[in-house]
């Protein structure tokens, strides 16, 4: 094992994935600031900046993915999506069932998400619950380094189009750049076991839409994806000084979530489910429609699901 920040984790899986699929390409705005290691490495044909035009590079990234390449589109943050969601939700959301199978698009959209000090309506937005509801769409969401290193690698072995989605506070590069700005004034409420953390030394790719428990408890579990978690593991603590003693489920994909984990031997037993989530309060992951009511719904009559593993198998 080795420690690695949340960015260095997934900069390091997509360099390990880079190096024996030459297919993968990485660009965007100041993609050779931010990924100024892999552009060393890599060379500028593979690792290449483009024009402020969203709507541009992203559309250029969707028919690279269709052409066979398997480009990694950073877009500066998730708020600018809207700027190009054509490409996604008209093209590389649909393409696969409007062809009949014989087009994909495997392209990964990388994009900081989030905020919570400061930054204006149009540049702290978290948006998985919006992105979510496009079908064909996948949305990922990691919590910790190790899981950001093994989803990236996934994604980047998946045949669709993924959004990835890195919540600033968890990235010491994104509240630099974007965050402070030299401002010595920002302060960032981190959680610092997100931040940093153990990895492996050769990343393997973590299943898509799986969840996984990231404490145990018997009273009520608690469910969150990306820094909501760790907020829901501190909600945890502090619970258990009060006697309840809660699990923390983290989601890790909002889409699919295999119908949302919410019949698992953890929340069967507690049958009180409560959800940290960043989405709108109205149309959001968790606020109304089926995930709302599958949690207002008795547990003995959701539908089975598979999709929990257990912190060891994560870890492993």
């Amino acid at each position: 094992m080795r420690t690695l920040s949340f960015t260095q984790a997934v900069d390091d899986a997509l360099a390990q994935a880079m190096a024996v699929d030459s297919r993968i390409v990485v660009f965007g705005e100041d993609v050779p600031l931010l990924r100024r290691d892999l552009l060393v490495r890599f060379g500028p044909e593979r690792v290449r900046g483009t024009p402020i035009s969203e709507s541009a590079f992203l559309g250029a990234g969707v028919a690279a993915a269709m052409a066979g390449l398997r480009p990694v589109v950073e877009v500066y943050m998730a708020d600018f999506l809207g700027v190009c969601m054509d490409a996604l939700l008209n093209h590389a959301a649909k393409v696969e069932a409007f062809s009949g199978g014989n087009w994909t698009a495997p392209v990964v959209v990388r994009a900081p998400c989030g905020g919570g000090y400061g930054d204006g309506g149009q540049h702290e937005q978290a948006l998985w619950g919006w992105l979510a509801h496009i079908p064909g769409l996948t949305v990922l969401v990691p919590s910790t380094p190790t899981d950001a290193g093994g989803l990236m690698l996934a994604a980047l072995q998946h045949d669709g189009p993924v959004i990835f989605l890195e919540h600033k506070l968890l990235s010491e590069t994104y509240l630099e750049l974007l965050g402070s700005g030299g401002r010595p004034t920002v302060q960032y409420d981190v959680p610092a076991a997100g931040t940093k953390g153990p990895v492996p030394r050769s990343w393997a790719p973590l299943p898509i839409g799986k969840a996984v428990l990231r404490r145990q408890g018997h009273d009520a579990t608690i469910i969150s994806v990306g820094v909501g978690v760790h907020r829901a593991l501190e909600a945890a603590r502090v619970l258990e000084t009060e006697g309840i003693l809660a699990s923390v489920l983290d989601l890790r994909s909002v889409s699919p979530a295999r119908r949302l984990p919410f019949r698992t031997p953890d929340t069967l037993r507690t049958r009180r489910s409560p959800v940290e989530t960043a989405s709108a309060p109205r149309c959001g992951a968790c606020s109304s429609g089926r995930g709302a009511a599958q949690a207002s719904r008795p547990m003995g009559s959701l539908p089975s699901s598979a999709a929990v593993t257990s912190v060891q198998e994560a870890s492993t």
